[in-house]
Order: C-alpha cells, then structure tokens, then sequence
C-alpha cells in the first residue's frame, strides 16, 4: 500500500513539472464566434487570440461587429456559435471574469458617489482584496489623485473616462480590455492611457485595444485584428500588415560603387537625385550602415527621409478590396 501511494505521488509529481514547463493559456482565445441580432449577420466566424503580456488592436468602421466581440468574450452578449477562453478558462466561468478589467465604450456611475466610493464599489463586487491605500494609488495613475473625493456628477467627460479607466485597473487584472479609452480625453489624457498600457504590458497584462484612434493603436499594439462586417479582414503584426520600409535619401556625386552599395541594400528607384531604397521590416540598423557607408564611398548625402505606409492608410485599403470584392460578387451573381 505504502509503495502504491508512493508511485502515484511520483506520477503527481511528475505531472506538476510538466504542467509547470508549459507556457501559459492564452489571455482571449476565440474561435468561430457568430451572432445574429433579427436578420443582420453581426459577426461571422470570428476567431483571434490574445498573449500574456501583448497588446492587441481592434480597428473597422462602424458597425463592423467589434463591440459585439468584445461583449461576446467577456459574456455579456451570448454567441450563436463560437467558443472563447478567458485567461485558459471558459468565459462563462465567473472565476475567469474575475481577472479581467473592462472599460465599456458606453458607461455611468452614479452621481452621488465619489471617485474613491465608485472605487470603492466596484472592489466589493469584484471581491478582491484591494487596500484603500491601493485605490488612491489607482485614482494618482490615471490623474484623478487631487479629485478623490469629488462627485462624479461633477466630472467632466474626460475626468468620467479616466474614472472608468480607474474601475478596470482597480482589481489588478491579468486581462484588461478597452473599448474606445480615448473618446472623450484630450492630447495629454491620451498620452497618459498610452503610458499606463505600456506600463501594463511591461508588468505581463494583456491588453485588448478598440479605438478608432488609429495612430494611438499603431504606437502601443503588437498585433492588430482589423474587422469589416463581423469578419476578420486582416490580422497580423505591424510589421507583417504594413510590409516593408521605405528609406529616400538626396545624393550627389554618386559613384559606381556607391550604386553598388545602395542595390545591395535593397530594390532602387531613382527619379533625379533622389534614391528610393527599399528596407526589410526587421532592419533596424540598416540606414545608419547604408549611410555611413555611401559617405565612405564619396557621396553627398543631403536628405534621409524614412517612409513606410501608415496603418491608417493599410487599413483604407484592406476596407477598400473588400468592398470591391463584394461588389464584384454582387454583380456577378445578379
């Protein structure tokens, strides 16, 4: 008997390293979400992911379904179809929801109360263990640390936003997801939630980002997800959706080998003195070699422009195929 029990606590043992050398679930795991409201396919066959510590972008049009993930992931809305997993458990287990911090596009508090008693609120229903020195903290990180004790009913949109911010931060989450946190804040509220989600990447919290914001989400995302009629247009990192870099340089006195030197940095255009150089997403210690190098080899160098596509530009035309696309399905099938 004593051996027996030995064994299965070796077999145990064994399990928990194993288990243990394996790398964390996913934040949002989703796969397959639909949902229907009457006769209006909301989302079709939605399906992205969420790693410990990444920030993740959500970017369409109006309409294009991503309140409608977002509620489903969190279970607020039900999908027709679909699974989601929450911090590698299944979204409707309250337990998952419990580590999760959310800001709603759309949110009141109650007038009456205080920034620190809607603080105060929101731990109890969390049911954390948040010391009231923590809360202050929370109210001191998104800028409301002189006006604790303040009425609500007396904010501004943008005091109200950073409140909402504070309620999702609050509970020290492993999963925070944002919907539009910068709608009603001006240029320094906006900087200050860029800061604060870098500072939750660093710490190994995953962010969830909808915004219509572009330039904020192509400064703080690792990935973007980009939806177009409840549908997944696009997905990838920046630099996968926005290819490759482009460097244009002025030069004078350009010899032969300095040509040379510019090909082998990449395809070339020129148009007058100006050099068109194509670079690779991942150089990054490209342009100070090339130019370095070009001077070396007798060039003038007047100007270095660097240029890539903006991802508001990609996302135009990510939106713009897929409009002709359907256009042209539409006519052919008439």
């Amino acid at each position: 008997m004593t051996a027996g029990l030995a064994g299965r606590d070796a077999a145990l043992d064994a399990a928990s390293r194993l288990v243990a050398g394996l790398p964390p679930a996913p934040a949002v795991w989703c796969s397959g979400l639909r949902k229907r409201y009457g006769k209006r396919q909301a989302v079709a066959d939605v399906s992205l992911e969420v790693g410990r510590g990444e920030v993740v972008g959500l970017l369409g049009p109006n309409g294009a379904g991503k309140t409608s993930v977002i509620k489903m992931l969190l279970g607020l809305v039900h999908p027709d179809a679909g699974e989601v997993m929450l911090l590698g458990q299944p979204a409707a287990d309250p337990a998952a929801r419990a580590r999760v911090g959310y800001l709603p596009e759309l949110f009141r508090y109650q007038p009456w109360l205080s920034a620190t008693e809607v603080l105060a609120l929101h731990v109890r229903l969390s049911g954390t263990d948040v010391t009231p020195a923590q809360r202050r903290d929370v109210l001191a990180l998104v800028g409301l640390g002189d006006r604790a004790g303040d009425r609500v009913g007396g904010f501004s949109k943008g005091m109200q936003q950073r409140l909402g911010l504070a309620v999702a931060l609050v509970a020290r989450p492993e999963l925070v997801v944002l919907d539009e946190p910068t709608s009603a804040l001006d240029p320094l509220g906006r900087a200050d939630v860029r800061d604060i989600v870098l500072d939750l990447k660093a710490r190994g919290v995953a962010v969830l980002l909808n915004s219509h914001l572009i330039g904020e989400v192509e400064r703080v995302c690792d990935r973007v997800v980009i939806l177009d009629r409840g549908r997944v247009a696009a997905s990838g990192t920046l630099a996968e959706l926005l290819g490759q870099r482009e460097l244009k340089l002025q030069l004078t006195g350009v010899s032969a080998a300095a040509r040379e030197r510019l090909a082998a940095t990449g395809p070339v255009e020129r148009e007058g003195d100006w050099f068109t150089v194509a670079l690779a997403a991942d150089e990054d210690t490209a342009v100070p070699a090339l130019v370095a190098d070009l001077v070396a080899l007798g060039a003038q160098v007047h100007a270095v422009e660097p240029a890539r596509i903006t991802l508001e530009e990609r996302l135009l035309g990510i939106l713009r195929s897929a409009s002709e696309a359907r256009s042209d399905t539409e006519g052919s099938s008439r």
